[in-house]
C-alpha cells in the first residue's frame, strides 16, 4: 500500500520551485466549504513560506456552473503563463483543462470526485479516487488531500499554530462534504471540534460563539458549516473567504452578519422550492426518481433543495435550473445508487457531469432534457 497519494509529493515539489524562482501562482477553488478551505489553507502556507498567489478565483455557480470553466479562465488568462493550481474541482473538466494549458497556465488538478474515464490534461493531476493510486483511503476531503500538502511544504517546520488552525478547516470541509466520520477523517473531526472553540481566527469565532448556547458541540459545528457553505461571490471571491481571514474581530461580526443575513434568505428560498416540487410530485407521485425543473430556481441552492427532496420521497433525485439553451442540475442519490453511474449512461449528450456516487452535477442542453428524463427513468427502473 502507498503511504501516500499519488502525486501530491510532486505537487508540493512543484509549488516550492514556483516560490524560489518567484512565478505566478494562482489558487482556484470550487464554491462550497471544501474548496474554500483548501484555497485558504494552500494560499497562508505559501505566504507563510514567504511568496504570495497572484490571483485567487472562485466561480460563480449562478453565472459560471460548476468547476473550472471557460468564462474564469478568460478572465484569468492575463495572470499566464502562471501556476494554476485548481482545488476541489476539475477532475472532468477536459476542454477546460486543454485550454488552461493553451493559455501558457501550468495545470495542477487537486480533487477528490470520482474519476471518469479519462484523466484531463494537466501538468498533475491528484485524485486519491485515481484508479492508479494505490492510496488506501479513497473518502479524503479536498481539503483532506491539501492538509497532506500542507505537511509535506512545511515540512518539520509547521507552525503548531497553523496546523491547529488548518484541522479546523479541514474538519469543517470534511463534514460539510458528508464525507465519512472514519479511518483518517475521525481523529481529523475530532481534533478540529475540540480546538475550534480557541480558534486564532476572529470568524470563527464570531460564529462559534453565535450558536455555542448550550448546543451539542456537533450541532453548533453544522450550524457554522451551513453559514459558510455557499456563501455568496464577489469579485470572485466568497464572503465566507472574507470572513475566515479577516484579522479584526470587529470587521469579522459586520462580515458575519451579511453572511447569516444571506444564510437566512437562502433557507428561505429553499423551503419555497421544495414547497412547490412538494406540489408537483403530489399531483405525479409514479415513477422511479425525482426529475423536477424549474427556470428561476438558483443554481446554488439546486443541491440543498435535490437533498432535501431526496431524503423526503426516498428516490434518486434530479434537480435542475433550466436556461435559454442550457440546464444545469444538481443529483442527490439513496445509499446503494451511484449517480455518477447512472449520468454515465447519459455521456453521449451531457456537456459534463461529476461529482460522488450519492451527490453529483451535470449540465445538458435543453434540447435534451426530454431524452436524459426517459433514459434516467428506464436505468432506475431496471436496478
Amino acid at each position: 500500500m502507498a503511504k501516500e497519494i499519488k502525486n501530491l509529493r510532486r505537487v508540493s515539489q512543484r509549488i516550492l520551485k514556483a516560490i524560489k524562482e518567484k512565478e505566478k501562482i494562482i489558487l482556484y477553488g470550487d464554491a462550497d466549504l471544501d474548496g474554500l478551505a483548501s484555497v485558504i489553507m494552500l494560499r497562508e502556507s505559501i505566504k507563510s513560506l514567504n511568496a504570495e498567489t497572484a490571483a485567487i478565483y472562485f466561480p460563480d455557480r449562478q453565472k459560471e456552473g460548476y468547476g473550472l470553466n471557460f468564462k474564469a479562465l478568460n478572465y484569468l488568462k492575463k495572470q499566464a503563463p502562471a501556476l494554476l493550481i485548481v482545488l476541489d474541482c476539475g477532475i472532468s473538466n477536459f476542454a477546460e483543462a486543454e485550454k488552461a494549458e493553451k493559455m501558457g497556465f501550468d495545470l495542477i488538478i487537486i480533487d477528490h470526485h470520482e474519476v471518469l474515464d479519462k484523466l484531463p490534461k494537466a501538468s498533475i493531476v491528484v485524485d486519491p479516487k485515481r484508479k492508479d493510486d494505490q492510496y488506501p483511503f479513497k473518502r479524503l476531503a479536498a481539503a483532506g488531500i491539501v492538509f497532506r500538502l500542507t505537511k509535506l511544504l512545511f515540512g518539520r517546520k509547521f507552525s503548531p499554530k497553523l496546523k491547529e488552525s488548518f484541522t479546523e478547516l479541514t474538519a469543517l470541509a470534511t463534514v460539510a462534504d458528508m464525507m465519512p466520520n472514519e479511518a483518517e477523517n475521525r481523529p481529523i473531526i475530532s481534533q478540529g471540534l475540540s480546538t475550534i472553540k480557541r480558534t486564532f481566527r476572529p470568524g470563527l469565532k464570531v460564529l462559534w460563539e453565535k450558536y455555542d448556547s448550550g448546543h451539542f458541540e456537533m450541532e453548533v459545528f453544522q450550524k457554522v458549516i451551513s453559514a459558510l457553505n455557499f456563501s455568496g461571490v464577489n469579485h470572485h471571491l466568497l464572503d465566507a473567504y472574507y470572513l475566515l481571514t479577516v484579522s479584526s474581530e470587529k470587521e469579522a461580526k459586520k462580515i458575519a452578519g451579511k453572511v447569516l443575513r444571506k444564510n437566512r434568505e437562502r433557507q428561505q428560498r429553499v423551503r419555497e422550492i421544495v414547497a412547490e416540487i412538494s406540489e408537483r410530485i403530489a399531483e405525479n407521485p409514479a415513477g422511479p426518481i425525482v426529475f423536477e425543473i424549474g427556470r428561476g430556481w438558483e443554481t446554488i441552492l439546486l443541491g440543498s433543495i435535490a437533498s432535501k427532496i431526496c431524503r423526503e420521497y426516498h428516490k434518486p433525485t434530479f434537480i435542475i435550473r433550466k436556461d435559454a439553451s442550457q440546464s444545469r442540475g444538481a443529483v442527490r442519490m439513496l445509499k446503494g445508487f451511484n449517480g455518477v453511474e447512472a449520468l454515465k449512461t447519459c455521456a453521449d449528450y451531457l456537456i459534463t457531469f461529476g461529482g460522488h456516487p450519492m451527490a453529483a452535477g451535470f449540465a445538458v442542453e435543453n434540447k435534451n432534457l426530454e431524452k436524459l428524463e426517459k433514459d434516467l427513468n428506464k436505468y432506475f427502473k431496471k436496478l
